[in-house]
């Protein structure tokens, strides 16, 4: 089977962002620094960032993400965004709630002309995200 996953690069600060995004989605975190694998030519200050790291969630989620070293090009994210959707609303709500959290919140989740629940965000970390939750069949919409 073959898998298609978010796998996001920062510079020096995955770790925590993993770990915030692990507060959000839950789940389980590993995270292998370049030390633990002694990768040549990373500096020394460099070398406690992470190498890879994987959240895998209960929900089937799997995101991945690493530190760009000085010796590599780092570019910001650009011209993607992650986007959540379903029909689990409170689940979908909580997970676009807890991403707010420093984030640029640039469409608040509200109900859309199309009938979904639809908002979008650049988080702390400069990931965009949008949730698009369908609550037809749901009483309370907002």
């Amino acid at each position: 089977m073959a898998l298609l996953n978010p796998y996001l690069n920062f510079r020096g600060n995955a770790r925590e962002a993993m770990e915030f995004y692990q507060s959000v989605f839950g789940g389980d975190l590993d995270i292998s620094t370049f030390a633990d694998f002694q990768m040549p030519g990373i500096s020394e200050d460099e070398m406690g960032w992470v190498m890879h790291s994987q959240l895998t969630t209960s929900a089937g989620f799997v995101l991945m993400g690493a530190d760009t070293p000085s010796v590599m090009e780092y570019v910001p994210p650009q011209g993607m965004t992650i986007a959540l959707s379903g029909n689990e609303v409170d689940e979908l709500r909580g997970y676009f709630e807890a991403l707010s959290d420093g984030a640029t919140v640039e469409i608040p989740l509200e109900l859309a002309p199309w009938g979904d629940l639809y908002g979008q965000l650049t988080d702390k970390y400069g990931t965009s995200w949008m949730a698009s939750i369908d609550v037809s069949g749901q009483a309370d919409q907002n």
